[in-house]
């Protein structure tokens, strides 16, 4: 097994928010720039991961496109960009040992950094309050 520490902070200058298919932005409003990752409830669901396919740096995406998928032994699924953007760095860990979403999904799982295009879409993610009442809602 893999052991990693946290790389990801979650500094007070972060807003956090998620999406309805499970994704996670941290966003700095200092730098405008974004990380997306997988939620832990995502991991959960997914079981075992084997393989990420990952977006290209300096690659463009609007919200809601598929930015790269996760394969685990259960199913394949899209990842879907939570915010407008350009990818400034991916997780080039999750090529070699993808298991790390399984560990820490929402820290070194981390799966992309972005130039976020547009600050205002965050209004349209949920908060952690209200993504909690939807994956309790959905069970």
């Amino acid at each position: 097994m893999l052991r990693i520490k946290p790389v990801l902070s979650l500094a007070r200058f972060f807003t956090v928010r998620y999406t309805i298919d499970h994704e996670w932005v941290h966003f700095d409003d200092k730098t405008g720039t974004g990380t997306i990752g997988v939620t832990e409830y995502a991991q959960s669901q997914l079981g075992d991961i084997v393989h990420v396919t990952l977006p290209e740096k300096d690659s463009k995406f609007k919200q809601g496109d598929i930015m790269g998928t996760i394969e685990s032994v259960k199913v394949v699924e899209d990842i879907y960009m939570p915010l407008s953007g350009l990818i400034l760095d991916v997780n080039k860990l999750l090529k070699t040992h993808p298991e790390v979403i399984n560990q820490s999904a929402e820290s070194n799982g981390w799966i992309a950094k972005f130039k976020v295009d547009d600050a205002e879409e965050l209004k349209t993610l949920m908060t952690e309050d209200e993504y909690k009442k939807m994956v309790e809602e959905n069970k």
